[in-house]
Formats: structure tokens, C-alpha cells, sequence
């Protein structure tokens, strides 16, 4: 129970291995989805999830999914087959498995795609402004950073004890009083070099399930420091009231619907026309 996380070593069934074979993408998107998530992945990929969304910029999108308890899901390797956008290891998909899952995004982007200059890892029920990402935050940081961390910034966060919570963490689990720095898992940003020294970190720390902390944990022990967002309204955890306005500068949402994907995009399209 004690392990760390690297020592679960798990195996893809779904992979893409080729996805950056002929180019070194901008920004990979890794969104945290489940099996039955059909529809929102299908929105996701007509508005911001797009890899056109910025001409000119390489996007690769990658949707990161466990197993289900019964066998193959063949309705899930027809949705590869035809997009070739979701990479998936055989863990259980459960709330407890939520860190084994960033972790494999970063595996692969270690694996597969480490040249690429930053990658955002989300959530399916969030609403990322790309263009916004790209443009304003990402693009002008040149040339592109290394040991760059940014998101949702949470310091001076402590362990909650109450069992009734969604985030409990028992002290068997996590002994320690307070947690280092970490950036909400609703969405945050690193530079390409950091999947590997993530992933080499949780080699040596206890796995614990809040994947966000998780990965402060390992940060922390890589000594690397977060930079705190350019402003504190661009990364959000809870859903801001959707308007053309406020949604044209931020970069996260929380709390977002299928089809709201799809009708926030779509009206914010039309204010930047």
C-alpha cells in the first residue's frame, strides 16, 4: 500500500505512438475523460480541443481513459480508430486511480513526444480558452521555458481529515500537515521537459490519489518552483457565468456541460469575428 507510484507499473491497451513522429507539437492538450464520455469528448474536439485551433501552432490532443471492469470496449477502440486521440492503460478507471492516470499522460509525453514545448494537462469538464492559452500566455514566452509550472496556484492547503469529504486523505495515506504548493488539476500548464523529471520523482514518493497534490509532491522534490499565473482570474475551479466578455480572458472554466462545450465556443467565436 505504501508504494510508490512508479512501482504500478501498467500497460497500454490503446496507445500513439506515432502521434509526433514528423513534428514537434506547440502544446499537447491530455484530457482526463472516462469510457462513457463520448459526447464530450466529441465536443471538445469540435471547439476548443481542436489541434487547428491557432493556424500556424501544432496541437496534439490526447484523451487519457483506465479500464472499465468488464473486457474490451469496443465501442471505445472504433472512437481510436477513427480519431487516434486516446491513450489508455489498464488500470481501473476509478477516482482513487486519478494520479495513475496524469501519470501515464506525462509517460507518454516523456515517451513519445518530448520535444514538445508545453503541455496542459485537464479535465473533460472544463472549458479551456486555447486561443487564449496560446496566444497570450504560451506564444509569448520565448524561446520556450524549461522547469516552467503553472495553473490554478494552491499554497498553505492542508490534508482534510473529515471522511465526509470529497478530498479525505487519511493520515496512514498522507502524515504530513500541510502540502507543498500544487496547481488545481481542473488545468494546468508545463513545459515538455518536466513529464520526464515528474515521472522520475514519483519513482521515490508515496502515491497518494489527489493527483494534483501528487504532482506538487514531486515538483517539490525536483525543487522546482511554480510561477504563479500572470493574473489570478485566467485559471478557474469553479464555472464562471458564461459571457463572450469574461470567457475571451481566462483560460479555464470548471463545471461545463457537453453541450456547453459546444454553445460557450461557438458564441465566443463570433465576439473575436
Amino acid at each position: 500500500k505504501n508504494r510508490s507510484a512508479s512501482t504500478w507499473s501498467f500497460k497500454f491497451i490503446i496507445n500513439e505512438k506515432e502521434k509526433c513522429k514528423d513534428k514537434t507539437p506547440f502544446l499537447i492538450l491530455l484530457i482526463a475523460t472516462t469510457a462513457a464520455e463520448i459526447q464530450r469528448r466529441s465536443s471538445i474536439r469540435k471547439t476548443w480541443g481542436n489541434e487547428s485551433v491557432v493556424q500556424g501552432v501544432e496541437v496534439v490532443r490526447l484523451f487519457m481513459l483506465g479500464v472499465e471492469s468488464r473486457g474490451p470496449d469496443e465501442v471505445l477502440l472504433r472512437e481510436s480508430e477513427q480519431y487516434h486521440d486516446i491513450i489508455q492503460q489498464d488500470f481501473l478507471d476509478t477516482y482513487y486511480n486519478l494520479t495513475l492516470k496524469t501519470l501515464m499522460g506525462m509517460k507518454w509525453v516523456a515517451s513519445y513526444c518530448s520535444g514538445a514545448s508545453f503541455v496542459m494537462k485537464t479535465d473533460s469538464d472544463v472549458f479551456v480558452n486555447t486561443i487564449y492559452l496560446i496566444e497570450k500566455l504560451l506564444r509569448p514566452l520565448s524561446p520556450p521555458p524549461q522547469n516552467y509550472f503553472t495553473g490554478c496556484l494552491m499554497r498553505g492547503h492542508k490534508p482534510i481529515r473529515n471522511k465526509n469529504s470529497k478530498w479525505y486523505i487519511s493520515e496512514e495515506e498522507y502524515p504530513g500537515d500541510n502540502y507543498y504548493p500544487f496547481c488545481s488539476g481542473t488545468g494546468y500548464i508545463f513545459s515538455g521537459d518536466l513529464a520526464s523529471k515528474i515521472v522520475n520523482a514519483s519513482v521515490m514518493i508515496k502515491y497518494i490519489h489527489l493527483e494534483d497534490v501528487y504532482v506538487g509532491l514531486c515538483l517539490n522534490a525536483k525543487g522546482i518552483q511554480i510561477v504563479p499565473p500572470p493574473s489570478y482570474s485566467l485559471f478557474n475551479i469553479y464555472k464562471v457565468p458564461f459571457s463572450p466578455c469574461l470567457y475571451s480572458n481566462i483560460i479555464t472554466s470548471h463545471h461545463i456541460r457537453t453541450n456547453e462545450h459546444i454553445v460557450f465556443w461557438e458564441r465566443l467565436q463570433k465576439k473575436n469575428h
